[in-house]
């Protein structure tokens, strides 16, 4: 077992493991710690635990010390210089006629860089616009293309379910979402109801996922012919958080519509589905476009 302190930096929700030093720790405390881009300031949200070897990469960066007050104040001058930052690398992107967002920038703890994240539909010759920041900032320059979902992983937002996004507040790496964990949950392929704020699948999609998945053995197709305790049926829903299943009857001249159980119904697993309809098709070629 190692000995860890758990770090968390702006704008994360992911936390990083680093080596402790002689100070005492508490949850919410600002350390200033040494990572792979020199020193950052973070917060302590582990504050000294041990964990498996095979946990860790090895060798853990430390933890340099608690943060002072004139680590506080370097923070604050950095975050105030984002914004005149911002708004100087969107006016020179401009006039070098680059197509790009300009989505977040980040000074460096130290003052040796800053990063600018953007993001657009292809490669960027960004070299000319390097040279003016340099010259504007007289600092070294990093400029980092990102996609739609690190964009919205970093400056946050409301998702459709009301709710602060997932990726930005408790998703510390993307999940794989695909247009069958949509169908597996009987959802509306509809792009503008399992889309988020990126335009893309939502990530949340895959959370049950693997409940669906299992469920979907054990219960027919929409679509499917059955054997109910009263007779030949076709199904028109399932729902499988119940585990039932509603399905359509016809004798003679009426049409009956019931509840059963799936347990009660027998069918053919593994039958194919019903053919999907020409809006079905129109949306599921929609939805591949929201696939990274």
């Amino acid at each position: 077992m190692e000995k860890i302190v758990g770090v968390k930096f702006k704008n994360s929700c992911k936390v990083y493991y680093f080596a402790p030093g002689n100070d005492e720790y508490r949850k919410g405390m600002e350390v200033i710690v040494e990572t792979s881009r020199g020193p950052e300031c973070g917060t302590v949200v582990l504050p000294l635990e041990e964990v498996a070897e095979d946990k860790i990469v090895s060798p853990l960066k430390p933890v340099l010390r608690i943060a002072t007050e004139k680590d506080r104040e370097t923070v604050r001058r950095n975050e105030e210089k984002r914004s005149d930052a911002m708004k100087l690398a969107r006016e020179k992107a401009e006039k070098c006629g680059l197509v790009m967002k300009i989505v977040d920038c980040e000074f460096a703890f130290d003052g040796s860089k800053v990063v600018f994240y953007f993001t657009a539909d292809g490669r960027v010759d960004f070299r000319e616009l390097v040279k003016e920041l340099s010259s504007a900032f007289r600092l070294r320059i990093e400029l980092r293309q990102i996609g739609i979902r690190d964009e919205i992983k970093l400056i946050g937002g409301i998702a459709p379910c009301g709710r602060e996004c997932c990726c930005s507040s408790c998703m510390p790496d993307f999940k794989k979402v695909s247009i069958k964990m949509a169908k597996n949950q009987g959802l509306s392929l509809n792009p503008g109801k399992i889309s988020g704020l990126c335009g893309r699948l939502m990530c949340c999609l895959s959370y049950e996922n693997e409940y669906y998945a299992e469920a979907c053995k054990n219960v027919p197709k929409v679509g499917a012919e059955v054997d109910t305790p009263e007779g030949r049926a076709h199904v028109v829903s399932v729902n499988m958080l119940k585990m039932e299943v509603k399905v359509r009857i016809e004798q003679k001249d009426a049409v009956t519509y019931r509840d059963f159980p799936a347990d009660k119904i027998k069918f053919r697993r593994g039958g194919a589905p019903a053919a999907p309809t020409k809006e079905e098709e129109l949306a599921e070629a929609e939805l591949k476009k929201l696939i990274d």
